[in-house]
């Protein structure tokens, strides 16, 4: 897999009502604009971590990476219900929103600063409303943290 950018990912086309999160809203101007979007089989969400991104000299902040693990998981099933109602992206059709459930992230080795991370992440689904997204982080061929994320349909009654 190449370490390029994503053009466009699901977060392109959530409506503008949820699209101010941190990690992936298009919206959030001073958010990260994490996108999602399929690498064959699997998701992949490509970011670079800026100089305030920093945990100690040379190294982001955990709490980037946990960032990145969880909208890619939310994303990532996003994606995937998508596709299961028988869509992908290009279709312009609304994309199913979800909120996590429960998120684990394991820290590896230490992430390097300012280097391209590439997230690339493997979708289950558990139940009709709940999927779990396995994802591991890298930094050029460097496996640096792995996690899971389990996502639910956003309820109806968010934003309300």
């Amino acid at each position: 897999m190449s370490m390029e950018k994503v053009a466009k990912g699901v977060q392109d086309i959530y409506p503008d009502d949820f699209a101010w999160c941190y990690g992936c809203g298009r919206l959030n101007e001073k958010g990260h604009h994490f996108l999602t979007n399929w690498d064959g089989d699997k998701t992949v969400t490509v970011f670079k971590p800026l100089a305030e991104h920093i945990a100690i000299p040379g190294y982001v902040y955990g709490g980037v990476i946990a960032s990145l693990i969880d909208c890619h998981g939310t994303g990532s099933a996003a994606l995937a219900l998508h596709r299961k109602n028988g869509y992908e992206l290009e279709d312009g059709k609304e994309p199913p929103r979800f909120v996590t459930a429960s998120l684990n992230v394991n820290f590896l080795k230490p992430t390097p600063q300012e280097v391209e991370l590439k997230a690339v992440g493997k979708v289950e689904e558990i139940h009709p409303k709940k999927w779990k997204v396995t994802t591991e982080v890298y930094a050029h061929d460097t496996l640096c943290a792995t996690g899971e994320v389990v996502a639910v349909v956003m309820p109806s009654t968010f934003g309300k």
